[in-house]
């Protein structure tokens, strides 16, 4: 029996570097920051996942698509990854909850696929020399038209700066009703995913979901007991407006952030962020809690960094760090009920262990809650 001939396909990068490999997926050209992700599965969960909004996944586990995509993983209406990389791709999937291959799902969400290329040298790269704006191009190359490429992918705007949230956020208010007598919690969405939702109700809470530009009052008008600050794409020093909210709803209720919110809460307060230089992408990184001197195995989605020594006035103070690099991975605020962590505990895909943060937190609303006058944070830093 003949082998299936695979179309081939050019990934070249801002440095001058070209792979050459096959093609799958949406047959066309993508462009975008390229960043790898060390998880073993999730795929769909990661394409959908609206912080990789701009950014083209390499995935370092070699074999991908295996079990096709299912309705129910899905972590937002469509995938917003640019573009696709992988060492070997499956056509084949065998699953009894898949509703459809990943070659169909990439093809109706025009992402645009490359497989065949040497992933370990790839990251490699990215780990040694940092993130780099790359081009996905499907169809036979002269080495004219892979310069061209390379150049293209130099003049991609960068991701440092921008205000990526309007390209993510909801565009009205929405809610979903749990028919139950529980504590009201909004969330501002930079980006959020249906886990993060999900893990909230089953915590006991009713939440709603407001856009990014939501103001302090519009927020307090809907009479929460506490506001979650959501993951989201780009640079935390973009949004600028968010900044000012997050200021604003300073100590008027138990608030939590996610990934993104972590950093917004940062910056608001006067402190500052960084730009990692490779990330932290994947569901295998582990983290330390200061508090119980326990180690959890995180999933992880962030560019940008917290550096808390920026932070006036010792207002946060670390309760998680990063054992492979160090850096900040949760902070809780001295005298209020605020806290946040920058990996997701929400963990789709990933391991559960730090899903209890969604239970303090509901703790802490439910405290908030019986409460005449708001109450200091307690089990926030016992996280």
């Amino acid at each position: 029996m003949a082998l299936l001939k695979k179309p081939p396909a050019v990934l070249a990068l801002e440095d001058g570097t070209v792979y050459y490999g096959y093609a799958f997926g949406y047959h066309g050209e993508t462009v975008g920051e390229i960043v790898f992700n060390t998880s073993m599965t999730g795929y769909q969960e990661i394409l959908t996942d609206p912080s990789y909004n701009g950014q083209i996944v390499t995935m370092t586990y070699p074999h991908i698509g295996n079990y096709g995509v299912s309705v129910y993983d899905m972590e937002s209406n469509k995938p917003f990854a640019r573009g696709f990389i992988v060492r070997e791709f499956s056509r084949v999937a065998s699953n009894h909850r898949a509703n459809q291959d990943l070659q169909s799902f990439m093809e109706e969400h025009k992402i645009v696929g490359i497989e065949g290329i040497d992933t370990r040298a790839l990251t490699r790269r990215l780990r040694q020399g940092g993130v780099v704006k790359g081009v996905i191009r499907h169809g036979e190359l002269s080495k004219e038209a892979e310069a061209e490429l390379v150049e293209r992918a130099r003049r991609h705007e960068d991701i440092d700066g921008r205000d990526m949230t309007p390209e993510v956020t909801t565009p009205l208010p929405y809610a979903r009703p749990t028919f139950k007598d529980n504590p009201r919690v909004v969330v501002i969405d930079f980006g959020i995913k249906h886990s993060i939702v999900y893990k909230l109700e089953q915590a006991g809470a009713e939440v709603i979901v407001v856009p990014a530009q939501t103001t302090p009052a519009q927020i307090m008008a809907l009479n929460p007991y506490g506001l979650v600050i959501s993951n989201g794409p780009g640079d935390p020093d973009g949004p600028k407006y968010a900044h000012d909210t997050v200021w604003q709803m300073l100590g008027l209720l138990p608030t939590y952030g996610i990934c993104l919110g972590h950093q917004l809460l940062g910056l608001a307060v006067g402190g500052k962020t960084y730009k990692l230089k490779h990330g932290h992408h994947g569901a295998n990184t582990p983290v330390k809690n200061l508090v119980t001197g326990e180690v959890e195995i995180t999933s992880q989605n962030h560019n940008y960094a917290v550096d808390i020594g920026s932070i006036p006035g010792g207002q946060f103070r670390a309760t998680h760090i990063n054992l492979n690099d160090g850096t900040l991975e949760g902070m809780a605020h001295t005298r209020y009920p605020v806290y946040s962590v920058q990996y997701h505990p929400e963990a789709s895909p990933g391991p559960h262990d730090a899903s209890y943060s969604f239970r303090r937190f509901i703790e802490e609303v439910n405290a908030f809650e019986g409460a005449t006058a708001l109450p200091a944070a307690r089990a926030l830093g016992d996280l």
